[in-house]
């Protein structure tokens, strides 16, 4: 399943050559990645306060092909690409009209409330295998 999210790039958003910061880039992806897994059915918050489990950014490589500007309307682009006992692999994409302008490939690890690694909970493996 690919959930794309739509995001608008506000000044706050850019430098001062009017160009998409490159950290925003993250946040962006953050929220796409928020959204794809709140339209799978999955309620972080439930998640956390019910069984303590979180999830963390293990790892991102991420590629800045070309810039998005002031005013654009971006579509953040979330897929899974795998699953393990307790890590959800993940690729998103940042276009703008079609025109791919950055990539990331993001490893989340399932967490228990004191910060160590725990398997995914059931109920989203299973969702997510289904997919």
């Amino acid at each position: 399943m690919m959930h794309s999210l739509a995001v608008r790039v506000y000044y706050e958003d850019t430098d001062l050559a009017g160009i998409v910061y490159y950290a925003n880039y993250l946040k962006f992806i953050e929220r796409g990645r928020s959204e794809w897994l709140r339209a799978l059915g999955v309620d972080q918050v439930r998640l956390k306060t019910e069984s303590g489990h979180v999830f963390a950014v293990r790892r991102i490589e991420a590629d800045y092909l070309r810039p998005a500007r002031f005013d654009d309307l971006l579509a953040v682009e979330t897929t899974l690409d795998r699953m393990t006992a307790a890590r959800i692999v993940v690729s998103q994409a940042v276009k703008r009209e079609g025109d791919l302008l950055f990539t990331a490939k993001v490893t989340l690890a399932c967490l228990d409330g004191q910060g160590r690694p725990v398997r995914l909970p059931k109920g989203l493996a299973d969702t997510l295998a289904a997919k």
